[in-house]
């Protein structure tokens, strides 16, 4: 008897709490209790969470447009009004033998092999602005410092280099699935020390001594994780006049410098959204230049060939911030030994 009257009890007590709840809902105008809505377990956001992508990581493509940035700045744009200031350090060596000769009445008056060196540091800032969203205006300023020797010659040289001007044209509309071309155009200003002003043979020159001319056609495709880049350019100068250049025997009064065509290709593989390598390889052929000496003579000398294997590593250290370490290897006599780069992006 008393184990039947439990349950009936229970049954009464769980009737009299539900009373109250019925008689609210039953009234005029009350309101029907709301159902929370359902969450996913915390394990699940966590893992949703750890799968989904960082802020400022987006894909790879845009690491890759950094990196070529860095690798060579004709492959990119910036937009309209924007300013990119960009800091390079570069480390060169040269070390090779010099066959020296002059000719003088009734045949040659001098031949010697000299063994000459060079190691060169250059700090150069350079200065985007776009003055079109696609079309971007540039202005280098490489800062020099240069120690040489060779037979009777050495010492350290301090100076500005050439200040150059330039501009990069996109014909075409950027598009992800597509190559996209730029045009470019430089103009070498001859600011830093000329190599037709100090003693022959020194090595102390820091630029070029002639203003230069350089046109290209530059293409990139992204293909994710990697970017492949080509270039082709044309460059060519004004002669030096007026000079009064002791070389050898003879008194050097112009020189005008040969045509140079030059190409490179290559590709950047992004391994990850902060790490991306690039591999390329870069050859320049110049026309022999033509000599004037004081007592008539005209020479020209023979043809040069330099290429150079590069070897880079990007490290994306903030969304916007990418700083880059190469490597040149020279592969040809006409080349530097050696090369070391390190380009920084500078805040502005």
């Amino acid at each position: 008897m008393k184990i039947r009257t439990l349950p009936a009890l229970l049954a009464a007590a769980l009737l009299v709490h539900a009373i109250p709840a019925l008689a609210q809902t039953a009234q005029p105008g009350g309101t029907a209790p709301s159902t929370p809505p359902s969450t996913p377990p915390a394990s699940a956001d966590a893992a949703r969470d750890a799968l989904a992508k960082k802020e400022g990581e987006g894909d790879q493509s845009a690491l890759l447009k950094q990196t070529l940035t860095a690798v060579d700045k004709q492959y990119s744009l910036i937009r309209r009004g924007q300013i990119q200031v960009s800091y390079d350090l570069n480390y060169a060596y040269i070390g090779q033998e010099k066959i020296v000769t002059d000719i003088g009445a009734g045949g040659l008056t001098l031949f010697e092999i000299e063994n000459v060196s060079s190691h060169t540091i250059t700090n150069t800032f350079s200065a985007d602005y776009g003055i079109l969203n696609n079309l971007t205006g540039n202005v280098t300023l490489p800062l020099i410092s240069k120690y040489a020797e060779a037979k009777g010659h050495s010492g350290v040289s301090n100076s500005i280099g050439d200040i150059g001007l330039g501009a990069r044209w996109q014909p075409m509309e950027a598009r992800r699935d597509q190559p996209n071309l730029t045009v470019t155009g430089n103009v070498r200003l001859p600011s830093g020390r000329s190599p037709f002003k100090i003693i022959a043979g020194s090595g102390q020159a820091t630029g070029g001594g002639v203003t230069a001319f350089s046109a290209g056609l530059n293409i990139n495709r992204i293909v994710d994780p990697v970017a492949l880049f080509g270039s082709l350019s044309v460059t060519t100068s004004l002669p030096a006049k007026d000079l009064h250049q002791v070389n050898g025997t003879r008194l050097l009064t112009r020189v005008a410098p040969g045509t140079s065509v030059g190409f490179g290709l290559g590709f950047a593989y992004a391994l990850s959204y902060g790490i991306s390598t690039t591999i390329s390889f870069q050859e320049a052929i110049s026309a022999g230049s033509r000599l004037r000496f004081a007592d008539g003579l005209n020479a020209k000398t023979s043809m040069q060939t330099s290429g150079m294997l590069n070897l880079g590593l990007g490290y994306r250290v903030s969304p916007k911030t990418t700083v880059n370490l190469s490597v040149g290897i020279g592969v040809t006599s006409d080349s530097p030994n050696l090369s070391v780069g390190l380009n920084l992006p500078l805040a502005f």
